[in-house]
């Protein structure tokens, strides 16, 4: 059976959008082979914990239907799925690496291996532990053990090469010369990622180990302690990282890392996944926009491109607008709802739509457009005061008008720039900004209908 799974870290304030790039495909490359998906905690960074984060990167998950099939808090056959709770496992296999001359004791201070890094560095050799340990006695190892002096477990790297095929890039060798002996117990009794991700992908007999490419300079290492301990090697498949339109990493500076700031910014759940889909691989129709059922049908592992793909905000927020504009009225007039509280009525939602969804590219941007029937504008975007004439005649036409509706209110307008002699482009502006504060609005009469004839003359007069 087909077992993916990401293990994520709860080390930050939401799932970071790599991180939600890569469960959307681990997720999928499940799905499409009847498989499982799981979640897997990865908590042995103690100093960097973030209370919460674990529930809310499972909470993330959720939203965006991507459910796990096993985690923390549903359970399953392989828990517990948090590290912190899987100790005694990753000693135990540390152990038998030891006992078997695959690992070995390191005694040495952290003052020790920053003099051994200063060193390399000063003699321009790529930084590796000296494995100054590595030939300790079974008498002088005994003896530190018994002191209780403070050790890890490192793993001995053997001479040769170390080969593995990558499902995106094919097989790739590495000269063992190059591995540095990694710590994989340390000394408060935590695995580092190393010895957690593989003990743990095979004891949940995960069968694809599907992650973003910054993990390949440690493969070497996993397949090493695969072959020590004598188990069969998953399926690698290493995706490439997600990248800004200038080539760099997606930056962290304005929060944009974060699911939630996408969230934030009125982004639709559908919209960031269909374009996290594209990353890297195309629709086999060369079609860009379609559902996740339908990505599900069609995607293959095998089609990844291997080169970066460039994440873009700017067309994330053109993809999201067309998902806006094809939304039918009522969901998007829940979503709208749900996005600013209880700050618009639905009623007003409802008859406003009509009139912005055409317009607008996020959720957020509704407000945008909307604000202006809320309350009056404070702030005109043009000098209003010279229309004064414009506004007194205008007021005073509309104020004879019985039947409060668009058509009839644009007739009025009209009569009134033809008897002023204003050109209607002028008149329009000019009564647009008198309404909305704004140059560019939702069409003005129909605006003005919705706004009611009582709000539309207060509007005229507090500026006549």
């Amino acid at each position: 059976m087909v077992r993916t799974r990401i293990p994520p870290s709860p080390t930050g304030n939401d799932l970071h959008i790599g991180n939600l790039y890569t469960a959307l495909i681990n997720w999928a490359y499940a799905k499409k082979n009847n498989g499982k998906f799981i979640v897997r905690i990865e908590d042995t960074d103690r100093a960097r914990l973030v209370e919460g984060a674990a529930q809310q990167i499972l909470k993330t998950l959720h939203a965006f239907g991507l459910d796990p099939d096993e985690d923390m808090i549903k359970g399953g056959p392989y828990g517990p799925y948090i590290q912190s709770e899987r100790l005694e496992l990753y000693k135990k296999y540390a152990l038998q690496l030891v006992s078997q001359g695959d690992a070995y004791y390191c005694f040495c201070t952290q003052e020790r291996l920053e003099e051994v890094r200063q060193i390399a560095i000063t003699e321009k050799k790529q930084p590796k532990y000296d494995r100054h340990c590595l030939h300790l006695s079974a008498e002088e190892i005994s003896e530190k053990l018994e002191k209780k002096i403070p050790h890890v477990i490192r793993l001995h790297i053997p001479e040769g090469k170390t080969s593995y095929t990558d499902l995106i890039r094919g097989t790739i060798t590495i000269e063992n010369e190059t591995l540095d002996d990694q710590v994989l117990l340390k000394s408060d009794g935590f695995p580092t990622y190393h010895l957690g991700v593989v003990v743990d992908d095979h004891l949940m007999e995960i069968s694809h180990v599907i992650r973003a490419e910054e993990w390949m300079a440690s493969v070497p290492k996993h397949v090493l302690l695969y072959d020590f301990l004598k188990w069969e090697l998953p399926v690698f498949a290493h995706v490439p990282l997600l990248r800004t339109p200038e080539k760099g990493k997606i930056s962290k500076r304005k929060g944009a890392v974060w699911v939630s700031w996408y969230l934030e910014e009125g982004y639709l759940k559908e919209a960031i996944l269909n374009y996290l889909a594209l990353m890297a691989w195309s629709h086999p129709d060369q079609k860009e926009i379609f559902s996740l059922d339908e990505y599900i049908q069609v995607f293959d592992l095998k089609d990844i491109n291997p080169s970066a793909p460039i994440f873009d905000v700017v067309k994330l927020t053109w993809m999201n607008g067309e998902y806006i504009r094809k939304m039918e009225k009522g969901k998007l007039k829940e979503e709208i709802y749900k996005f600013f509280g209880d700050k618009y009525p639905e009623d007003l939602i409802e008859r406003t739509l009509p009139l912005i969804q055409e317009r607008i590219k996020t959720l957020k941007e509704y407000d945008e457009y909307a604000h202006f029937f809320l309350e009056a504008p404070k702030e005109y975007e043009i000098e209003i005061s010279k229309y004064k004439e414009l506004f007194e005649k205008t007021s005073s036409a509309l104020t004879e008008v019985s039947d409060w509706k668009a058509e009839k209110i644009g007739e009025v307008m009209q009569k009134v720039a033809l008897d002023l002699g204003i050109k209607n482009s002028e008149y329009f502006m000019a009564m647009r900004v008198a309404i909305t504060g704004k140059k560019i609005s939702p069409p003005l009469n129909e605006s003005m209908e919705i706004l009611g004839k009582e709000e539309t003359l207060s509007r005229l007069r507090m500026i006549i």
